[in-house]
């Protein structure tokens, strides 16, 4: 392992970094070799806080790069689409995915974000939040997505990523409510130790939810985000407990605390670097903090970084491994 290479396979038996997404061009030179993938880039457009940005990205086949370098990587993009049609056929999300898998070997691992289709009570359609009439349909999630990943990936599946998002007070369960819905969505899916939530409204971060974690095993993400309180606070709500049956936890590294998305793109944009001041120290602490507690409990942590959370995923991956090790568990 070399950190200064930002080598971090092999830094704890008990210890995965990863990042969210991958095939950043702002990455050349530190996960991805200068002229390797020149003629592949592909470019797109994006329009953020009334700017606009052309992000480079490189092939899938750079993933075979990204993992020499960490061991788990999240795909978001599956946030977006099922990967199969209702009538079987396979959607766009399927072959990009499957062009993952033909890229990876033995020992590399995948953490996918499960379809807002199936996990958020609304959905943003053109500038408008609708009701997702197909809201925990634990039907379609088996048959369109979990069927599916399950049998393209095997054992490099590492876990499925319940993102659920903000909700304003008007629209708020109370949380009892919330449990319950969880309950009869997570008691209907596949029995399996990969499931992972991670509830973007503070209020659901309560005793009713923790408890239908604990019974059916499903792990609470914690995650550094914009509106949710710091991840030492967010595990201390759940009586610093793990909940995956598989004994294994995941921290989400997303935004600055108080930062909008627009704000953390625009300010880390073009992902090459990290932004003086934007990183907050206690988020290294309190991650290493956690890390190092789940360790000592035979506990497997997976840590997944995005760019947004600092500048640039893999020197903040370096930060928290030098903490990591400084003082060893």
């Amino acid at each position: 392992m070399n950190l200064s290479q930002f080598q971090f396979r092999g830094l704890h038996p008990g210890i995965f970094l990863g990042t969210c997404t991958d095939r950043y061009s702002g990455w050349i030179g530190q996960i991805y070799s200068a002229g390797r993938y020149e003629g592949k880039m592909g470019r797109r457009n994006r329009t953020v806080a009334a700017k606009n940005f052309t992000e480079e990205t490189l092939p899938v086949e750079s993933v075979e790069e990204y993992f020499h370098h960490f061991p788990i990587l999240e795909l978001d993009f599956t946030f977006y689409r099922l990967l199969l049609e209702k009538n079987g056929q396979p959607t766009q999300n399927y072959q990009v995915l499957r062009q993952y898998r033909q890229h990876m070997k033995e020992g590399d691992g995948l953490f996918l974000k499960a379809p807002q289709g199936i996990f958020a009570q609304k959905l943003n359609r053109e500038g408008r939040y609708i009701k997702n009439e197909d809201y925990l349909n634990a039907e379609a999630f088996r048959k369109q997505f979990y069927d599916p990943a399950v049998e393209l990936l095997g054992p490099r599946l590492r876990g499925f990523l319940f993102e659920q998002e903000y909700q304003r007070k008007a629209d708020r369960l109370p949380p009892e409510k919330m449990a319950a819905d969880l309950d009869h969505f997570f008691r209907s899916c596949p029995a399996d130790e990969r499931y992972y939530a991670e509830l973007r409204t503070e209020s659901y971060l309560s005793e009713p939810v923790f408890e239908t974690f604990e019974k059916h095993g499903v792990g609470q993400v914690l995650s550094h985000w914009t509106w949710l309180p710091t991840l030492a606070k967010q595990w201390a709500k759940s009586g610093e407990r793990f909940f995956n049956r598989g004994k294994q936890a995941v921290i989400r590294l997303i935004t600055p605390l108080g930062m909008r998305y627009e704000e953390a793109y625009t300010k880390a944009f073009p992902f090459d670097k990290m932004v003086d001041g934007m990183m907050p120290p206690r988020m290294v602490e309190e991650t290493v903090e956690i890390l190092r507690a789940g360790v000592r409990r035979g506990v497997r942590m997976n840590l997944l970084i995005n760019n947004r959370a600092g500048g640039n995923a893999p020197l903040i991956a370096r930060r928290i491994a030098e903490e990591f090790l400084r003082e060893k568990p």
